[in-house]
């Protein structure tokens, strides 16, 4: 059963995968044929061919340099230590506010609408105030990656804190047990599918965050820096931009996908869902 699950998942993605490069590839031909200039015109520099798109990434990325694979993977791999650490940040941020607001009505009222309000600031706004604060480097980018991940995980473990069966509650309460106990045995257990559904929110977020906050801090090993180079080559060498921009979704849905895994490892097999 679990077999014909995955192979079913399989099957799906590459559905929609093959779906999607129809849709583009059917799109530009449409586009091209009929001089298609809204809401863009549709050429080879605004829509490349998807083999174009992946053949480049096995072209020299400079004269006599290495493929351009090697160079997005060594700065996708730069880019995943500091997202790494962002989300690590901004998810054990998130999780201590969530039990905080979780615990004190007062401190929800008063603390909450800032929280709220931190989310309306744009990041760009933000970026280049903590490189200034903390200096360039990979703490001021991680902390960056850390604002785009915090308030997902604070809302849903807030709400998850919230969901136990009052039931529960009442037995834990003639057991005479603390807040700590609750928290532990009752709470934090029934929080388990809000917080990873935040996490999941929050993990290709602190990527995003990542690649936006080595703009500012001048750091060219990274894919920002790569994003950045490769703009500037955009009109001779479209499909390298729209490479790098493939590699840096790819690295997102790694993060999602190492998060769907301790899912499946921590909720699907805890006790409550083993017969």
């Amino acid at each position: 059963m679990l077999a014909r699950r995955r192979v079913r998942g399989v099957l799906a993605f590459v559905t929609v995968l093959i779906g999607l490069v129809a849709l583009w590839e059917g799109y530009r031909a449409i586009g091209q044929s009929t001089g298609l200039t809204w809401p863009f015109p549709v050429n080879e520099r605004s829509m490349p061919h998807i083999h174009h798109i992946l053949s480049q990434l096995f072209e020299p990325s400079r004269r006599n340099g290495p493929p351009l694979v090697t160079v997005l993977l060594q700065a996708a791999l730069f880019t995943a230590r500091e997202a790494a650490l962002g989300f690590v940040l901004g998810a054990s941020t998130g999780f201590v506010l969530g039990v905080a607001l979780a615990h004190s009505r007062l401190l929800e009222r008063g603390l909450l609408p800032y929280i709220v309000a931190s989310q309306t600031i744009p990041i760009l706004a933000i970026a280049p105030m903590v490189v200034v604060w903390l200096g360039a480097g990979l703490f001021s980018v991680a902390v960056i990656a850390a604002y785009l991940t915090f308030f997902p995980v604070t809302i849903n473990t807030l709400r998850g804190l919230r969901s136990a069966d009052p039931r529960a509650h009442e037995l834990m309460d003639s057991y005479a047990a603390n807040r700590r106990w609750v928290l532990w045995k009752l709470r934090i257990p029934a929080s388990m599918p809000y917080l990873f559904t935040a996490l999941k929110i929050s993990a290709p977020a602190s990527v995003v965050g990542a690649i936006i906050g080595e703009l500012p801090s001048s750091i060219q090993g990274g894919l920002g820096g790569a994003i950045l180079n490769y703009n500037q080559y955009y009109i001779t060498s479209p499909a390298s931009l729209w490479a790098t921009n493939v590699v840096a979704a790819l690295l997102g849905i790694s993060f999602f996908g190492v998060v769907v895994l301790a899912e499946r490892l921590v909720v699907h097999r805890a006790p409550e869902h083993v017969a």
